[in-house]
């Protein structure tokens, strides 16, 4: 099963993902984050699901998003996936399954509607 987690780097989120032994992550900056959010909500209203809650933490090598934009679609089986830019990193897919496009989504919508101050206060969690 795929892990992923959603913390606080500084002013930015973290988005990692690990399967086995391969594990990636991602940084990105609130108004990128935002867009993430409400792309992933799109998806799950468009399958007829409703957003979620599960939690895991894990510790990666952070890579900034160098995408102009995060494209969020559909594959051939309805599956969520994200479409970006990391660092050097080649343009890669992130394909989802529903609880973790929804947790995704739910972890997002938490840190963004947090106060400034508290992100700070619990960035290294």
């Amino acid at each position: 099963m795929a892990g992923i987690s959603v913390t606080l780097e500084g002013d930015n989120i973290q988005l990692a993902f690990q399967k086995g032994e391969q594990s990636t992550a991602v940084v990105m900056d609130p108004h990128a984050a935002r867009s993430l959010v409400r792309a992933v909500s799109q998806l799950l209203a468009a399958i007829g699901e409703s957003v979620g809650e599960e939690g895991e933490e894990m510790t990666e090598e952070l890579v900034d998003v160098t995408s102009q934009t995060i494209d969020v679609g559909m594959d051939e089986h309805g599956m969520a996936v994200v479409a970006l830019q990391a660092g050097a990193m080649p343009p890669f897919l992130l394909r989802l399954k529903d609880d973790e496009a929804r947790h995704i989504a739910q972890s997002l919508l938490e840190i963004l509607n947090s106060p400034r101050d508290a992100r700070v206060s619990h960035g290294d969690h």
